[in-house]
């Protein structure tokens, strides 16, 4: 017993590197970092669902003897925060796409004064977005996608051990990819944008014809009605371009991690 209470701190500081990593990764990570996720119910994932546990071996491979009580460790907390949250971001960026694609489905659609105030998440959102985000976040377990981000940050773990710094961790990658996620969301949202285009310039050349008619009223309602068409057309596409986009973050993920890899060695 005695043995075990003097091998207590150890093992306490090997978990709490890779727990603080992890909790932060999952504070922004895509669906498991939304406000309708308690933080007591991460902390659990974080601890009683293994992470942590799994990956004390890991973090402790190539790590640095550091006192958790000390100002040293004190910064390495604040670097394992960092990293974690960096890698949560950059997995969310195809979820933000998509949900941006849906913002602008429904303002060509007429919707986007349909706003649904969320008490899980403490903020608004139109119907389209959470549609997509729900659709999304089907595909995203679909997948098991909660097993990739275990197995990123493992490999967090080997690119950027625990007091090694971020030094090889590139932000600005990071930054330079915020931009595409308004060219996908664009992108996704080009032909609703192009066929709303045409159906109100119809409209337009029909109140030059027949200037007695209340076309405002009737063309807000054919707009709404053409734009629920075609999202119905749009709506079994989006799974795969989230998958196709999902697939390009874990390429620039992979891309940091052999830079990070090459960069140590």
């Amino acid at each position: 017993m005695e043995a075990l209470l003097l091998k207590l701190p150890a093992l306490v500081t090997a978990l709490w590197w890779p727990f603080c990593r992890c909790l932060a990764l999952l504070s922004a990570a895509p669906v498991l970092g939304e406000a309708m996720l308690p933080v007591t119910i991460r902390v659990l994932l974080a601890l009683a669902l293994a992470l942590a546990v799994i990956l004390m071996p890991v973090a402790a491979h190539n790590a640095v003897a550091i006192d958790p009580f000390s100002l040293h460790g004190l910064a390495a907390t604040f670097e394992q925060a960092v990293i974690g949250v960096a890698i949560g971001l950059a997995l969310q960026l195809s979820m933000a796409a998509i949900q941006t694609a849906g913002f602008v489905l429904s303002s060509q659609m007429g919707l986007s004064m349909a706003v649904m105030n969320d008490p899980l998440n403490g903020s608004s959102s139109d119907a389209v977005s959470n549609l997509l985000f729900i659709l999304c976040t089907l595909v995203f377990f679909s997948v098991d996608g909660h097993l990739v981000i275990t197995g990123i940050v493992g490999a967090s773990f080997q690119a950027w051990p625990v007091g090694g710094g971020f030094a090889n961790l590139s932000f600005d990658t990071l930054a330079l990819n915020v931009a595409w996620i308004f060219s996908a969301a664009m992108l996704l949202a080009l032909p609703m944008v192009f066929s709303s285009l045409v159906v109100q310039i119809g409209f337009g050349f029909l109140n030059r014809v027949a200037p007695s008619l209340n076309l405002y009223a009737l063309g807000f309602s054919v707009v709404t009605l053409f734009g629920v068409m075609m999202l119905v057309l749009l709506a079994p596409t989006f799974p795969a371009h989230y998958l196709q986009m999902s697939e390009r973050v874990l390429d620039m993920l992979q891309h940091g991690l052999n830079s990070a890899g090459a960069g140590r060695g």
